[in-house]
């Protein structure tokens, strides 16, 4: 009995998981929890889809989902929103927990089915606030003819990034999508119209184009989204949109999502819309708090060398960074520099094709480049989510343009900085930028850290001429950089000119400012000194590697000099050590009463009788003589003593010729007694018993003769000349 009541439940629980459509209401919130579970050898509950269920009890069984989840789930997760499987499954299949606040408030009044005019800065999830509801609305393909939705954008990129989101985010749902881009082949575009797509993303001149060529028909259309609205008008597509809406049906549902809220847009809102819901976040803040704002105060010909620092020395290697330029000609000036430079980049601009701009997009989304080099037609849209740093290189005339550019970085919880060079002609718009803001200008001063938020400092002086100099050298070696150098310089003369004027009040706020007092920004003054300590200690190295083989050979000479001076002076020329520091090897006896080591042999009692009495003894020389001689400042053949002999006054001219031959005879006995201390010959030593100057040899030979003749000592100085000037480093 037990078992049989075991088999029927079993049986029981087996027909509850395969028929949920026939359970209470809380077991169709059980079926979609039970769906995500993929454990092995379970047969999976799911709901049917449109095709497969074509009874009327259908609708009312999704509303009443939707109406128990919405009652029973309090946790605010997209599960409580009331979505269909397909849909539920392609949000967590993507990554979604949580909404964000302008989803959570967003996507119950769309699926009511009201008209929504919604207002949150860049990056806060605005493309899933509006796709969810959609692919709920759309539920499944159908066989009627003509799209049901349509989602207009203002470029091209953002465009293929909202195809790419859609695919993603319906990807269970099995809806067809069709593109309509400029610079698109237009067959294409015939041909995927013409497979009876359910979603339509494009531009609005392409698109109008293409309505206009193929008379394509509107009237099937219930779901309308304009996404960045206020930039769509911003860029002139006002006469195409008011077109497109004329040729869509009456009972339409139409979305307005915007970062910004201009008048114009409120207008279109009022003629286009009906009974708007208007949604506003982020009113007081306008910028996101994970954004961290730098302002660099300097002349307009040192942005160039500042953007080098920036990129070398402040952005990290692994991050990402956008630079937005004033004009397409800044942009390829930028491009040649930074790639001369050796900084792998990207670039893009409105003049660039269609397939290169998908392959700069591409290069930067899959890291190949970190730099991306962008004019304000990539501002709106494109979403990198690891973009770390923006660098305005040009600073954007409208606080709106400023929020669209900054707004790249800081998307989806991540934090950013975003850098902006300022020159003196753009300080206006960075007052009006505050003003708009609601921030006061801070001026950098010593009280402030690098992590300081928005800051307006100066340059160090020292890092833009370090940089122009490099600088100068490269458009030196380069043709091409001057002359897109010269063409970015007319381009920006002519930007100036179309340039808005910033507000009256702005201008008299900064006539009024003294910017002399502004101190070194905290950002750059700690790269500076940690710059200039490391390169003070590699010019340090540099010039001690350089200059060590001259100070090694001064430090030789010095000492060399030293050492002749003190053997010269103190030493006896044949003393055993001076042989033993010139000479390999001494031939000849060594001195009484040393050992062979040179030391002297310990005195014994025994003492030779001399016959000379030393209480009257009188020497041919004095005892201290050869004291005195060391100590003195010249002995004999001094230069004292040739200034003397050569200072011969001739008082009888008829003996002219033997005074001469007087005086060349002392010069001749001067360099005989200077040659034992200055040049390395057989010097005339005392030898073995004191028996006169000259060394007798071994063997039979006699001995030379240490008198030399003139030639000798004409040849000996040329040689001493030669040698000195060799030396001198000639």
């Amino acid at each position: 009995m037990a078992q049989r009541k075991k088999k029927l439940t079993k049986k029981k629980r087996h027909t509850a998981n395969r028929e949920p459509e026939t359970d209470s209401d809380g077991d169709f919130e059980l079926a979609v929890e039970i769906k995500n579970d993929d454990s092995p050898g379970r047969k999976l509950p799911r709901f049917p889809a449109a095709s497969e269920c074509l009874s009327d009890v259908e609708p009312d069984t999704r509303e009443l989902v939707r109406a128990q989840n919405k009652k029973k789930k309090k946790s605010g997760g997209f599960q409580s929103m009331g979505l269909s499987y397909p849909v539920f499954k392609g949000v967590m299949k993507k990554g979604y927990k949580i909404p964000t606040p302008i989803q959570r408030k967003t996507v119950p009044v769309i699926l009511d089915g009201k008209d929504v005019v919604a207002m949150a800065r860049t990056g806060s999830g605005k493309t899933a606030a509006f796709l969810i509801p959609m692919f709920e609305k759309l539920k499944a393909p159908q066989a009627q003819t003509g799209a049901r939705a349509l989602i207009l954008t203002p470029t091209r990129e953002l465009a293929l990034q909202t195809m790419k989101f859609t695919k993603e985010l319906g990807k269970f749902t099995g809806l067809k999508t069709a593109l309509i881009l400029g610079g698109d082949r237009m067959e294409d575009q015939f041909a995927a119209l013409h497979e009876n797509p359910d979603i339509i993303i494009g531009t609005p001149g392409r698109l109008m184009h293409v309505v206009m060529e193929m008379n394509l028909k509107l009237h099937s259309v219930a779901y309308v989204v304009f996404d960045e609205a206020d930039r769509l008008f911003e860029m002139g597509f006002a006469e195409q949109l008011q077109e497109i809406i004329r040729r869509l049906p009456d009972t339409r549902q139409t979305l307005l999502f915007s970062a910004t809220l201009p008048k114009l847009l409120v207008e279109f809102a009022r003629a286009g819309l009906t009974e708007p819901v208007l949604i506003r976040l982020d009113v007081d803040s306008k910028l996101s708090d994970q954004i961290k704002l730098s302002f660099f105060h300097l002349r307009v010909d040192d942005k160039p060398a500042l953007l080098l620092h920036l990129l070398r020395n402040v952005v990290k290697p692994q991050e990402q960074t956008v630079v937005f330029a004033a004009t397409k000609h800044h942009v390829e000036y930028l491009k040649e520099l930074l790639s001369s430079e050796g900084l792998e980049c990207a670039y893009i601009y409105s003049a660039l094709d269609q397939t290169a701009r998908k392959i700069n997009i591409g290069k930067f989304v899959h890291r190949k480049a970190m730099v991306l080099l962008v004019t304000d037609v990539a501002a709106r849209g494109i979403d990198i989510p690891l973009l770390d740093n923006v660098i305005n290189y040009n600073f954007p005339s409208k606080a709106k343009l400023f929020l669209h550019r900054v707004g790249r970085v800081g998307r989806a919880g991540r934090s950013g900085t975003a850098y902006s060079l300022i020159c003196p002609d753009e300080m206006p718009y960075v007052y009006d930028l505050h003003l708009f803001l609601g921030r006061p200008v801070q001026f950098a001063s010593p009280e402030h850290t690098q992590d300081s938020e928005g800051v307006f400092g100066r340059v160090p002086q020292r890092i833009l001429d370090d940089e122009s100099a490099h600088l100068i050298t490269s458009h030196e070696n380069s043709l091409d950089l001057q002359n897109l150098l010269r063409v970015s310089e007319n381009a920006y003369k002519q930007y100036l000119k179309s340039r808005p004027n910033p507000s009256p009040e702005s201008i008299r706020r900064v006539k009024n400012i003294d910017l002399s007092s502004m101190g070194v920004h905290p950002v750059l003054a700690l790269h500076f000194l940690v710059k200039c300590v490391l390169i003070t200690s590699e010019v340090m190295r540099a010039k001690r590697s350089k200059d060590t083989r001259l100070v090694d050979k001064f430090s030789k000479q010095r000492e060399d000099r030293d050492l002749c001076i003190m053997f010269c002076h103190f030493v006896p020329c044949n003393s055993f050590h001076f042989h033993q520091g010139v000479f390999s090897e001494v031939v000849g006896g060594k001195r009484r009463g040393q050992q062979e080591d040179g030391e002297e042999r310990p005195k014994t009692k025994k003492k030779r009788q001399s016959g000379k009495d030393e209480e009257y003894y009188i020497p041919y020389r004095p005892k201290d003589f050869d004291s005195e001689r060391g100590l003195s400042l010249g002995g004999e053949g001094s230069a004292f003593e040739q200034q003397a002999s050569s200072a011969v006054l001739d008082l009888m001219g008829d003996e002219g010729d033997r005074l001469n031959q007087q005086k060349k005879m002392m010069k001749c006995l001067a360099s005989y007694n200077l040659q034992p201390f200055c040049c390395v010959v057989p010097l005339p030593g005392r030898g073995r018993g004191r028996r006169g100057p000259n060394v007798q040899s071994s063997g039979d030979h006699k001995a030379r003769s240490e008198l030399k003749t003139k030639d000798q000592i004409m040849k000996q100085r040329k040689k001493k000349q030669k040698h000195q000037f060799l030396q001198g480093g000639g």
